[in-house]
């Protein structure tokens, strides 16, 4: 309470993005109760994006508060984060830059909706668009926090809101069977590391990211064992959250059985989330301060490159088997996922300092490559009626431009140039090699490698299979725009890396937005 009387109107400020979801969604709850049920519910989609806008506006604002620009050198300055609540909230660029990521990957996923939600298919439109705004809220909250608390609320939100939303398709076998497995293995997980977390409250009596850091670097010696507990515990928990083998069962049912866009949402913006505080927490509790010293860490950094594997080898090859498209590209974000884990595990120092940049450029990369693709399939998907990869056949002939945009969006998938995919996959294996963790490279490379056979599976579909070319392809503005504005910033990435490299590394600084103070 203390921490809350604390808060002025200028902290208030601060929390302008996320004070803005929260109005808006209040507003399209009253929106769509005060409305008539034979008003179309469309309206709350586009009201729902102004509202995601606004709040990018505000965290583009906190961005340019935290790195003033310097007048001499026309270069901007990384400024000390802003910390509320009694250190429970922190306004830096690691969440800020997040923050931008969950709600760009928001407003894609409420743009590609409109048009293809059906009444037949989901009964309560108006809750299925503003239900994104609180889950984007879950995830903004869990980007800035600073604190096992906080952190948790966030988690809880997040998860709670995609239970709702993967469970929309009321009449739906596979939808009610996905979303009672996502409760069910969702609870299971938020209870591991909830567990995790009690573990480090235990040890040192604070809730505080930093603080457990000093506890435990100055008793490690009566603690050890209970830490390694604690790690195991939060990394399994975490694991489940990015759908990360071996702990990724959930993910093709669930994928499978939710209406697409909020498959979309789940492979981007939730998994974007697991990833933000699985950076934040790890280093901050296991990486940092006289942690680095002990045992633990070359343990901490191990377990994580060794799950890296793991999802990169299970997903790769068990996509190979897949035809229905959403659970091969389930199975492609579990590989992905193992993807963005190697810069967690892959050492920082003096030879190696660019392990956020390398993970958030693939994570944008990822963000517009994944979404684009699946827009892509809604599209054809509503056309033919059909799941599988088949429902592509002969794509060129029907749709040349939606065909060769797919093209674009698989390349960068694939990790093939020019696309930011390419560069994404380059600038880890990169740092990788700079650690000198060949086998980890070698995974890397030889599951990249394998990933080109269904991923060109899918273009050989499009252009070598002619037999279903009658078969017109129908799609509404909201998905054609959703899908070139994917496929142009994946172009953009790869034929310009270096300066969303060069933005990143300008803003974030590992001192003042990655260290919990």
């Amino acid at each position: 309470m203390e921490a809350f009387e604390r808060l002025t109107a200028g902290d208030i400020v601060h929390l302008a993005p996320e004070l803005t979801l929260v109005i808006f969604a209040v507003l399209l709850t009253l929106v769509d109760l005060i409305l008539p049920r034979r008003v179309s519910r469309t309206m709350l989609g586009w009201l729902a994006i102004a509202g995601v806008v606004v709040a990018a506006a505000f965290v583009i604002g906190d961005i340019r508060a935290l790195n003033p620009l310097n007048e001499s050198t026309q270069t901007a300055e990384s400024a000390a984060a802003t910390v509320l609540l009694g250190g429970s909230w922190r306004i830096d660029d690691f969440a800020n830059l997040f923050k931008l990521l969950f709600l760009a990957g928001t407003a894609l996923v409420l743009l590609m909706s409109i048009g293809h939600v059906r009444e037949e298919e989901i009964p309560h439109k108006g809750e299925f668009y503003y239900l994104f705004l609180p889950a984007t809220i879950g995830a903004m909250v869990m980007a800035s926090s600073g604190d096992l608390i906080t952190l948790y609320v966030g988690l809880e939100l997040l998860s709670i809101t995609s239970y709702v939303l993967v469970g929309m398709r009321k009449r739906s076998y596979a939808s009610n069977e996905g979303a009672f497995k996502y409760v069910v293995m969702g609870g299971i997980s938020s209870a591991i590391i909830l567990y995790g977390m009690s573990f480090l409250y235990g040890m040192s009596g604070s809730t505080h990211l930093g603080e457990i850091n000093q506890a435990l670097s100055s008793g490690y010696a009566s603690f050890e064992p209970l830490i390694y507990v604690s790690f195991f515990l939060l990394l399994a928990g975490f694991a489940f959250k990015i759908a990360a083998a071996p702990f990724h069962m959930w993910a093709p049912d669930v994928y499978q059985g939710a209406p697409t866009p909020v498959t979309a949402y789940l492979a981007v913006v939730s998994k974007a989330a697991g990833f933000a505080i699985t950076f934040r927490v790890l280093y901050s509790v296991f990486g940092l301060g006289g942690l680095r010293e002990t045992n633990l860490h070359p343990d901490v950094l191990l377990s994580i490159m060794v799950l890296a594997a793991a999802a990169m080898i299970v997903g790769n090859f068990v996509a190979l088997r897949q035809r229905n498209m959403k659970r091969l590209l389930a199975y492609s974000g579990i590989a992905n996922a193992g993807y963005l884990l190697v810069p967690i595990g892959t050492e920082f120092g003096i030879v190696h300092y660019s392990n956020f940049t390398e993970m958030f450029f693939y994570m944008i990369a990822y963000l517009f490559m994944n979404i684009g693709a699946i827009a892509v399939y809604m599209i054809v998907s509503e056309s033919t009626q059909s799941e599988n990869m088949s429902a592509f056949a002969g794509l060129y002939y029907r749709a040349p431009a939606t065909a060769a945009a797919m093209v674009v969006l698989l390349l960068s998938l694939a990790g093939l140039p020019v696309t930011g995919g390419f560069f994404g996959k380059l600038y880890i294996l990169l740092g990788t090699l700079q650690v000198h963790q060949y086998w980890l490279a070698a995974v890397m490379i030889g599951t990249s490698v394998i990933s080109f056979y269904y991923y060109f599976s899918i273009i050989r579909q499009m252009f070598m299979r002619s037999e279903a070319s009658d078969t017109p392809i129908r799609s509404s503005v909201t998905a054609q725009i959703t899908v070139w504005a994917c496929t142009a910033v994946t172009l953009a990435t790869g034929f310009f890396p270096h300066v969303v490299l060069r933005y990143i590394e300008s803003i974030f600084s590992i001192t003042n937005d990655l260290f919990i103070q």
